[in-house]
Formats: C-alpha cells, sequence, structure tokens
C-alpha cells in the first residue's frame, strides 16, 4: 500500500493544508501527517500546542469525511541537526514511499537521503497562509473562512484567539 508523508507546523491548520491532504491521498492509499515543530507553543509563529493541532487536524478531516484509515498523525520534534532530521523522521512514523512538500529545506533534505519528493500544487496559497491567519486573528480580522468549520470552532474553544492576542502582548513588553 503506497504511502505518502506531508509535514507541516499547522499553525492553525488551514483549508490550505487540507487541500494538500486531499492532493496526496489522490495520489497514495494512506498519508502520514507529521507535525513539525511539535515541542513548540504559546509563541506568536506557534501558538497551538501538539495535541491542539492534532485535534485540529482530526477535526477537519473528519468534517471532510476522509476515513481515519486513510491518515496518521505523529508529532515529531526539531531537532535541530539537519543531518538527522530525516532520520529522526523515518524513526518515528510509519513506513512511508513518497514525500509531498514544497517547502525547499524539507525537499532537499529527503531527496538527499534518497526519497522521491513530489510538490503539492498550491490551493489560493495568498490566501491560505498560517502567517496571515494568525495576523488576522491578531488584528480581529475575519480568519475564520480560511479554516476548517471545525477548526474555528475548536479555536474558539480553547481561546486560541484570545491566546495569540496575549502572546503579542507580552512580546511587545519584552522588547
Amino acid at each position: 500500500m503506497p504511502r505518502g508523508l506531508y509535514i507541516g507546523r499547522f499553525q492553525p491548520f488551514h483549508l490550505g493544508h487540507l487541500h494538500a491532504i486531499k492532493h496526496v491521498l489522490s495520489e497514495v492509499d494512506e498519508v502520514v501527517i507529521v507535525i513539525g515543530s511539535a515541542q513548540y507553543s504559546h509563541r506568536l509563529d506557534n501558538p497551538f500546542t501538539a495535541g491542539e493541532r492534532v485535534t485540529m487536524i482530526r477535526k477537519a478531516l473528519d468534517e471532510a469525511k476522509i476515513s481515519t484509515s486513510k491518515y496518521w498523525i505523529i508529532p515529531i520534534r526539531d531537532m535541530h541537526v539537519h543531518m538527522m532530521w530525516v532520520a529522526e523522521v523515518k524513526g518515528y512514523t510509519p513506513k512511508f514511499e513518497h514525500i509531498y512538500s514544497n517547502e525547499p529545506l524539507t525537499r532537499r533534505l529527503f531527496l538527499e537521503a534518497g526519497f522521491p519528493v513530489k510538490p503539492i500544487p498550491f490551493n489560493k496559497r495568498h490566501l491560505y497562509l498560517a502567517t496571515e491567519i494568525r495576523k488576522k486573528m491578531l488584528e480581529n480580522k475575519n480568519w475564520t473562512t480560511l479554516v476548517p468549520n471545525s477548526v474555528a470552532e475548536y479555536i474558539r474553544k480553547i481561546d486560541g484567539v484570545e491566546r495569540l492576542q496575549d502572546l503579542a502582548k507580552t512580546d511587545k513588553v519584552q522588547q
């Protein structure tokens, strides 16, 4: 059964990520979704915990009617040692045959390790950027149309926008 690997931070999980997962599943039987930078949370660039990101992804894939038999979700910490990172990913995930990524460093590291790396067609890339979504959250602008409904509901439930705004205040005080 061919299996693909898709890596992201998912801060937060948005419609572009969902489109990417659907694309991967159009080419393979299963996808291993790796949540990168799993050790980081409560920062402006990484406001959500690994567990919250797992929950967002599960809720979004349930909403999209993607069977749990089609995916794995695995959080992996950053190693900060590039030559060992691919081995770390391999050690924590089920066997995979293909990597799906547009991120230059991820592509390069897996290519050098001998894996075929396939690009993911962008879907409205100018809209679906987690950095821009977090910015909209900070500015109290409409961000909910950029994420699956279940993700917007979950972020509201955990007071994610308020967390991000508090983190921004803390960041300004520390400057």
